[in-house]
């Protein structure tokens, strides 16, 4: 499933140091505006317990987790918008991903510059928000124009309604919010759909902080905080290069020991994975067995045979039914064939929901 999440932020605020230490790819990472200039692309495993736990039970010959991909973008400066910096080539590389990481340094270093010259998240902040709201502002009032033009050829009801809900997009962008921050029903979200609005992706805020903040956060982090407190937008505190620095650690038990000094229960790039992956709205089936104990991506809410075509287009097509075990049940009972002996295998249709952690079984006829 090609769903991506685009790191984004001012340049030297630790974007390339947090992309290495979510993915295997190794982006440049170093002490000058624009070290990042094509975008850099990683498959990252997300982390799952009960995948784990379903390989503890069946011991399978392989373990194949779920993956987001992360693309790392080049930095942004004031005037994007217009192409200053490598602007054009930053917002059109972020129209292409799905969800926005929006990594914010909160960290004091005299020895990594900053665009500014100072620290103040919520500047940083505003000035990539307003780069992205000045070219949606731009893209929103030339399809207003086309809309008008086709809406008076014929008559057209779908155009003149796709133009109201263009303006009220646009009076949103020109009191300097973003377009997800417009409340709009299913049918109207559709009608703008092909607009692909840079504000209207779902964005989480990463303050990367020092290692004594990796914990608890600082004063720049709480102004940050404070400063988004209206958005309902999720927020995640990491040390970016402390996490990198615990990549590097081979053992299990050296990197328990460092987080443990930390005060932290897991890594922050654990805790962001997971997090990119809510961003994105998708959950986790399982497939297990003998052979393989696998997890699959799919977006939450699809029914049976949609899921079943993530495995292969043969499985959606033939479709005739789901068998699901859930979770729960799996663990407890500690086997496909005890819970089936005890009524616990449901045998679900087409119209059938998955939910996340079922454990399918397709029945198909190609």
């Amino acid at each position: 499933m090609a769903l991506q999440c685009g790191i984004v932020g001012l340049p030297n605020v630790g974007k390339s140091t947090l992309f290495n230490c979510l993915s295997n790819a190794k982006a440049q990472a170093a002490n000058f505006p624009f070290c990042t200039i094509e975008p850099n692309l990683g498959v990252i495993t997300v982390p799952d317990k009960r995948l784990i736990k379903l390989a503890e039970i069946d011991k399978p010959k392989r373990v194949v987790p779920t993956t987001v991909e992360i693309v790392d973008i080049a930095g942004l400066v004031k005037g994007a918008s217009k192409g200053e910096g490598l602007g054009n080539q930053f917002l059109a590389n972020i129209r292409e991903v799905d969800a926005i990481i929006h990594v914010i340094r909160c960290f004091e270093n005299d020895n990594i510059i900053h665009i500014d010259g100072s620290i103040n998240p919520v500047r940083d902040k505003e000035v990539v928000d307003i780069e992205l709201q000045l070219k949606d502002l731009e893209t929103v009032e030339s399809r207003i124009s086309k809309l008008q033009k086709q809406a008076k050829v014929g008559n057209d009801k779908i155009a003149q309604r796709t133009v109201t809900i263009a303006e009220r997009l646009k009076s949103v962008l020109l009191t300097g919010k973003s377009a997800r921050t417009l409340v709009l029903h299913e049918d109207e979200e559709a009608l703008i759909h092909d607009f692909f609005l840079l504000t209207k992706k779902p964005v989480l805020y990463v303050c990367n902080v020092d290692e004594a903040s990796a914990a608890k956060g600082n004063k720049f982090s709480q102004q940050l905080k404070d400063a988004v407190a209206n958005e309902k937008a999720e927020i995640l505190i990491i040390a970016a290069a402390t996490e990198a620095d615990i990549a590097e650690l081979e053992t299990y038990e050296e990197k328990q020991l460092f987080l443990e000094d930390l005060g932290l229960d897991e890594p922050g790039v654990n805790k962001l994975i997971h997090s990119a992956y809510k961003l994105l709205n998708l959950q986790t089936y399982f497939t297990t067995g003998a052979d393989e104990s696998r997890a699959w991506t799919f977006v939450k809410g699809i029914k049976a045979p949609k899921a079943a075509g993530i495995i292969h287009s043969d499985f959606e097509k033939g479709f005739i039914r789901a068998e699901v075990i859930k979770y729960d049940d799996y663990v407890k009972l500690g086997s496909e064939s005890a819970c089936r002996e005890v009524g616990k295998v449901y045998i679900e249709g087409k119209d059938y929901v998955v939910q996340d952690s079922d454990i399918m079984h397709f029945r198909f006829n190609v």
